[in-house]
């Protein structure tokens, strides 16, 4: 890859791919919502451009073009709460999604590489992972995510296009969004309170953002066309030890609200990705453990919440 376009660049993996690309010697057009509250996220290098376009105003963009391009599909609305079974907004992020295809065929890139997500299995995501299992989505974004994988990968099929999917499982790190379960628990730590939560015997698997960017990364150098992948650590623990690890990272004498909350219905106790196919076909692993990611993450949320007392 010479060149890259990536959407919802100020994400955390969109932000955390733009800066893995650009320091690799990557040509970067960073495309991010006009206004954007989290432009800072994009980093200053010579090698990222910003272009500011709505998702809704994807498909006027101009032609990128650039030798030996890919494009790589992070971005999405409405990804969180209620918002996520919105069926008129589900509906456009679908569009979208082929609007972006659109601009990968405009810009003579070789390859389109989408951001999936676990939502796709539904229920069935209850145990390991894998990119081969049947898929059941029970919300409208995991109907929606499965869709625009779907029929992005004919769309591009008929224009000749490399396709692959990465289904995302639990991401954590810095730029993380605030409404995740460790974004709670490090800012409610970093306040000195406990936060409220199930007994937690969940057992998950978490990537660390870099790491989940560089997996795209290497997905866009040699992933498989057609193929799909599961973007975790491949390896899974209590939710419990995670929660305790964030603890003990800023005062072992805070206390954890283990309890005080019930599990949802139809709760999944046991996520974890099986990464063998993108391990395979790539050369990705994760080398970032829990233990050292939290830190970083926490030592961002520090700053986020010095500059709101400024």
């Amino acid at each position: 890859m010479k060149k890259i376009i990536v959407t919802g660049a100020t994400g955390m993996i969109g932000a955390f791919l733009t800066r893995l690309a650009a320091m690799q010697g990557i040509e970067v057009l960073a495309v991010i919502r006009p206004g954007s509250s989290k432009r800072a996220n994009v980093p200053k290098h010579p090698n990222v451009k910003i272009i500011e376009c709505d998702l809704s105003d994807l498909s006027g963009l101009p032609p990128q073009k650039g030798e030996d391009g890919v494009l790589f599909h992070m971005a999405w609305e409405k990804t969180y709460g209620n918002g996520r079974d919105d069926v008129a907004a589900q509906m456009k992020n679908i569009q979208y999604t082929l609007d972006a295809v659109e601009l990968a065929k405009r810009s003579g890139c070789s390859a389109f590489i989408g951001a999936g997500s676990q939502a796709e299995y539904g229920r069935i995501a209850d145990g390991m992972l894998s990119p081969f299992l049947p898929v059941d989505p029970q919300t409208g974004y995991g109907i929606a995510k499965y869709t625009a994988g779907a029929l992005s990968r004919i769309l591009c099929r008929q224009y000749g296009i490399r396709h692959c999917w990465g289904r995302i499982l639990s991401v954590y790190g810095p730029m993380d969004n605030p409404y995740t379960l460790i974004s709670y628990c490090v800012e409610s730590f970093l306040r000195g309170q406990a936060p409220a939560l199930t007994n937690c015997d969940q057992i998950w698997d978490y990537i660390y953002g870099a790491d989940a960017a560089r997996a795209f990364l290497a997905i866009g150098e040699s992933g498989k066309d057609g193929s799909i992948y599961c973007i975790g650590s491949g390896k899974a623990q209590a939710l419990k030890r995670y929660i305790e690890t964030i603890r003990d990272s800023i005062d072992t004498k805070l206390k954890i609200g283990f309890g005080e909350r019930d599990y949802y219905p139809n709760q999944v106790m046991r996520m974890q990705a099986d990464i063998g196919n993108l391990t395979q076909d790539t050369g990705f692993f994760p080398d970032t453990p829990f233990e050292e990611g939290i830190k970083h993450a926490i030592e961002w949320q520090k700053k986020e919440m010095e500059n709101e007392k400024n």
